[in-house]
């Protein structure tokens, strides 16, 4: 029964995703392509190994996670506004995100390719947590609210605890929250700390 409410993966996705969408038509977001075409690749590759070992609904969040980061990336190349230049920096992490991608790829044991596939995925956050701890005001803290509550719905997915049907949704969450704290960071310190 519980396995179900991943279905509200889609719109909160949809929701989330669209928000992002729209604010960088408007100028507002600004996305480093590097992490939005790894993510895309992570999160695809992730839901086609996670149903190559048999997961069911447990891998909506994880497939969304991709889909999404794939149509935000392409609209980003149609307006010029919402552009962020990339550094050496961005495209150091997107190696090492790509090189453990074809890791992953060419493991024939699933547990250890899902270990790549996090280790590319935080590879390919690096310079989307580095632009968003300097420059909060450049991405669109709500897409990532709801991706958290997408991501949190796959734990009710999941029948076996086994590593290939937790590993990635876990990490998915804790990704999340990483950035979300890291636009808001500034407005909580000015407003808890100071």
């Amino acid at each position: 029964m519980f396995q179900y409410l991943v279905l509200l993966t889609i719109p909160l996705a949809i929701y989330g995703g669209g928000i992002y969408i729209i604010d960088i038509i408007a100028g507002k977001s600004k996305p480093n392509k590097v992490s939005w075409l790894m993510w895309s690749a992570n999160g695809l590759i992730a839901a086609a190994a996670g149903l190559s070992e048999g997961v069911t609904w447990a891998v909506l969040p994880v497939f969304m996670s991709g889909f999404v980061p794939l149509c935000v990336l392409a609209v980003s190349f149609f307006n010029k506004g919402s552009y962020w230049k990339l550094i050496a920096f961005d495209y150091i992490c997107g190696f090492f995100s790509a090189l453990a991608l074809i890791l992953w790829w060419v493991t024939k044991e699933a547990d250890v390719a899902i270990i790549f596939a996090i280790i590319s995925d935080i590879f390919a956050a690096v310079p989307t947590l580095k632009k968003m701890w300097n420059n909060p005001e450049t991405e669109s803290a709500k897409s990532y609210v709801a991706g958290l509550i997408s991501s949190i719905t796959g734990f009710a997915a999941i029948k076996n605890w086994v590593f290939s049907e937790y590993a990635y949704v876990v990490y998915l969450v804790i990704m999340e929250s990483c950035l979300i704290i890291s636009i808001y960071r500034k407005k909580l310190y000015n407003k808890y700390i100071k």
